[in-house]
């Protein structure tokens, strides 16, 4: 049986430096946890759900426009290169282009190293041609590959819009940092474009309570990082949207007041307070293309739906 090659997880995340960083969150006047962290094994699978929901666009669209434009995309990123996953979840956007770009190697690369390593071995002997690694990496600090891995004649490929948890200032920096590491190739983005509110609101709080359950456990997923008490029956999913930030915010509120320690320290919460959990941010193609440019990116093809709620950008 094919097996990938994986990079562990303690090669790339340093635990102290993690707790470190939720502490200095939930400390702050106003408290907030990175957005990584809704990626442990569970919130990666309870992501996997929510993409499924009729209300949630941006990966069905996303998908609609990799069938769509199959040949053209081939075309412009060419054939027998490399891919490399930037959060990959279940990998199956990535595994879309697997025949039309006649792939060499795949390199998927999240959060979670558990959750590859569920999801890459089925992907292996589907495709036993294909070299794959895993690699469990928090990249939204720095971004530097391992000098195991070459990145000659290797497209990166970063889809589902996740550039929109950055803000604009992190994003510039992140993505310096990928045009620094493309060879001889460039970056297949996913951007979510601007639109209606009625939109945003089904899609960031749908009727099933999905996304409710996703931003929940990111309080289960720090209670096993740092050791915290964390009742999630003693907050609720909420969302603003933010138009001047052109973002969808996301929120935990406190249902009551409540105190939450952990081995370093505590953090008390009254009722109605806020824990910002995550951003995305909407683009629209002027501004995508100004931000793909302050990082070095010179030429772009662009891809959009009818309805113009979505775009992949190929970036060189």
């Amino acid at each position: 049986m094919l097996e990938p090659n994986y990079l562990t997880e303690s090669e790339f995340h340093d635990s102290s430096s993690l707790s470190n960083e939720i502490e200095e969150g939930l400390l702050a006047d106003s408290a907030s946890i990175s957005p990584k962290f809704l990626y442990d094994i569970l919130g990666s699978h309870l992501f996997t759900a929510i993409t499924l929901l009729p209300e949630y666009y941006p990966t069905k669209t996303e998908k609609d426009i990799l069938n769509t434009y199959q040949s053209q995309i081939a075309d412009s990123l060419g054939l027998g290169k490399g891919l490399i996953d930037l959060g990959a979840g279940n990998c199956q956007k990535a595994e879309s282009l697997f025949k039309s770009l006649d792939i060499s190697s795949y390199i998927a690369i999240d959060f979670s190293i558990d959750y590859l390593k569920e999801i890459l071995p089925q992907l292996q002997n589907k495709y036993p041609k294909i070299r794959m690694y895993g690699i469990g990496m928090d990249f939204s600090h720095q971004f530097q590959l391992p000098s195991s891995i070459s990145t000659l004649d290797t497209n990166f490929f970063y889809p589902g819009s996740s550039i929109g948890n950055f803000t604009p200032i992190e994003a510039q920096h992140f993505l310096k940092q990928v045009k620094l590491q493309t060879h001889n190739a460039g970056l297949l983005i996913g951007v979510d474009l601007m639109k209606d509110d009625t939109v945003l609101m089904d899609a960031y709080d749908d009727p099933l309570k999905l996304t409710a359950a996703f931003n929940l456990n990111i309080l289960r997923s720090i209670n096993a990082q740092i050791g915290a008490n964390f009742d999630v029956t003693h907050f609720k999913h909420t969302i603003k949207i933010n138009h001047k930030l052109q973002r969808v915010e996301l929120y935990l509120e406190a249902l009551q007041n409540t105190t939450v320690n952990w081995s370093t320290g505590e953090r008390s919460f009254r009722k109605g307070e806020l824990i910002h959990t995550e951003n995305s941010h909407k683009y629209s193609m002027q501004s995508i293309k100004e931000l793909l440019s302050a990082c070095g990116f010179n030429s772009f093809e662009t891809w959009t739906d009818s309805k113009n709620y979505f775009a992949l950008i190929y970036a060189i």
